[in-house]
């Protein structure tokens, strides 16, 4: 049980803390486009080619599926130590916000997928039926009634997953990848410095609590219309 009466508040050096919560930001900002960058077309992908689908491809699902499911097993600590040697050849740097971003974003992208395959699974199959009957070309149907029907739930989904970057952006601190993770280790963790601890995690909840609520408004700006 921490007792916050022994915490020296004044020694916390503010400037840090604020420098650490925009890496935090920026490592999940950036991760966050290059995730839905490659996680929503791979999503569509997978629903499309999936059995009774539009383009049923049985052969290459099973490969991407694959494919999605083993990158989502690995635990990301673990994907972190793995990827250092390819992050080295991409970015030339496994340390600092650069070098945290390419093992996130392989962390996210299959499971943001999983999430978009399952949102368009919940369209009503007859709207691609009415679109199929009318003679619309599949890439219409996609991109224009089964994308804009699904994007409440692909909003959902993005607050869900930049959540999820959010925790692991912070365990990137690990292997020296910057933000507040980092700095609860460095200095909350390894120098038993009890405040920035409560500070760290404080900070990290309260963007939790802000993506949420950011996207939970817009779910519900969009479901109106």
């Amino acid at each position: 049980m921490i007792d916050l009466s022994m915490i020296e508040w004044g020694s916390i050096e503010w400037g840090d803390i604020a420098f650490a919560t925009w890496e935090t930001l920026v490592m999940t900002g950036v991760s966050l486009f290059f995730t839905v960058l490659i996680g929503l077309p791979l999503g569509i992908l997978l629903f499309v080619t999936s059995q009774g689908q539009l383009l049923e491809q049985r052969a290459l699902y099973r490969v991407l599926s694959f494919i999605a499911n083993v990158l989502r097993s690995v635990p990301f600590l673990i994907l972190l130590i793995v990827m250092i040697p390819v992050t080295v050849i991409l970015i030339g740097t496994s340390l600092g916000v650069e070098g945290a971003i390419p093992p996130l974003v392989v962390a996210t992208a299959p499971f943001f997928a999983r999430l978009v395959e399952n949102v368009l699974r919940e369209i009503d199959r007859g709207v691609i039926e009415a679109c199929q009957a009318m003679g619309i070309r599949t890439h219409r149907i996609i991109f224009g009634a089964l994308l804009p029907e699904a994007l409440p739930g692909l909003l959902a989904a993005t607050t869900v997953t930049a959540i999820t970057l959010i925790s692991y952006a912070a365990m990137s601190g690990v292997i020296g990848g910057g933000g507040l993770g980092d700095l609860a280790i460095r200095f909350g963790y390894q120098r038993f410095q009890t405040e920035v601890m409560v500070i760290t995690v404080a900070l990290l909840v309260v963007l939790v609590q802000l993506i949420q609520y950011a996207g939970d408004r817009l779910v519900l700006h969009f479901s109106r219309k």
